[in-house]
């Protein structure tokens, strides 16, 4: 049997990470699990290391190490509150735990990102998100897994309208939404969190880009 892996996530709060963490503390494959965090979960398991972290303040954080990387941060326009609150969540925050965790010899990074990220769009989201890739594609990891799905499906602690109405209209499109239109189906963060583990597990490298139809196909046993 080959040595247990450590893992490292963040954002295990959000609606991926919660999925993704219980995930990670239930495979064989690692032995340890390190969440960080802003304030502690109300989460406990032998394999659980919880570090409460200010993430303005990565750089100087003793610990941030591990063999695999799990990034699920992010937030919305309206939840930020500006432009600038939503750029350092969703790229300076990612992109610190990359150069971070590179410079410490993590073999993989796999990271939420959204579809429609491109460091050339004219829509602000989707730029951010294109950016931050970027910049992670530079970086020395053996892998780089990007996870770029639809419309998340799962239960928020907050209710967003506008999402929920979404959620119906892509559900009633499922069945019409075939060929090429398939990447722009609505996936489960179940999903996405379970397509994030299988390709840990399958330990390929490169750097690798996954759209909804492909976490759909990951995720189906």
């Amino acid at each position: 049997m080959a040595p247990q892996k450590t893992a490292l996530i963040a954002g295990a709060t959000g609606l991926v990470g919660s999925y993704c963490l219980r995930m990670l503390l239930q495979s064989d494959r690692y032995a340890k699990v390190t969440a960080l965090v802003r304030r502690p979960l109300d989460v406990q398991h032998p394999k659980l290391e919880q570090k409460v972290v200010d993430f303005d303040q990565l750089a100087t954080t003793p610990g941030i190490i591990a063999d695999d990387i799990f990034c699920c941060l992010g937030t919305t326009m309206k939840k930020a509150g500006s432009k600038e609150a939503f750029y350092k969540v969703d790229y300076t925050y990612v992109v610190d735990l990359a150069k971070i965790t590179s410079r410490q010899f993590a073999s993989q990074f796999l990271v939420v990102s959204a579809m429609g990220a491109d460091p050339d769009s004219l829509i602000f989201y989707n730029r951010v998100k294109g950016e931050m890739e970027e910049a992670i594609k530079k970086l020395s990891f053996t892998a780089v897994h990007i996870f770029r799905p639809s419309l998340l499906l799962g239960e928020r602690p907050e209710t967003r309208i506008g999402e929920k109405v979404g959620e119906v209209v892509m559900t009633a499109l499922k069945p019409v939404m075939l060929g090429p239109l398939k990447k722009y189906r609505a996936v489960p963060a179940r999903d996405v969190a379970k397509a994030m583990l299988v390709m840990a597990i399958d330990d390929g490298g490169g750097i690798q880009i996954h759209e909804s139809d492909e976490i759909s196909m990951l995720a189906t046993p």
